[in-house]
């Protein structure tokens, strides 16, 4: 049994119509607000993994909303101190993009063992407080217009 985790993830920005963005506050790193991520386990599909990670990151049956897999994705470093998650030598994940749109900001249940805090923000500020570059480059594609496929 592989105890590691796979260098596979989704990015899955929560947002409104008007382009109100969920942010949510890791635990593990007070100060950094990001949109809901996650590892694939074993060989489900990514948008089970969205799927998955949007309902025990937030509480939110994506069934219950508009799920869009965007077709993209980007390779990062992993950061030093998560590599120990990994199986040796492993440096890169490839993260895919997916976007879940609600009606209305939502009510939501975080996950105290990664979260502490979450926020509904105005698309601009939300890009803004993000810490990852590929979360804010998906937030101002929304932003500019972009239409998920699907």
């Amino acid at each position: 049994m592989n105890c590691h985790k796979q260098p596979v993830s989704v990015l899955v920005v929560i947002h409104t119509p008007a382009l109100d963005i969920l942010l949510l506050e890791r635990a593990a790193h007070p100060g950094f607000w990001q949109s809901v991520t996650g590892s694939r386990e074993a060989d489900e599909a990514l948008i089970d993994t969205a799927r998955r990670e949007a309902l025990e990151e937030t509480g939110l049956d994506a069934a219950l909303f508009k799920l869009c897999d965007w077709q993209q994705s980007s390779a990062f470093e992993i950061f030093p101190e998560w590599r120990h998650r990994y199986a040796p030598g492993v440096t890169q994940n490839i993260e895919h993009v997916f976007s879940l749109e609600v009606p209305a900001r939502q009510t939501i249940t975080i996950a105290p063992n990664e979260h502490v805090a979450y926020e509904w923000l105005p698309w601009q500020e939300a890009a803004e407080r993000c810490f990852s570059w590929s979360n804010r480059d998906a937030i101002l594609s929304l932003a500019k217009g972009f239409i998920p496929p699907g």
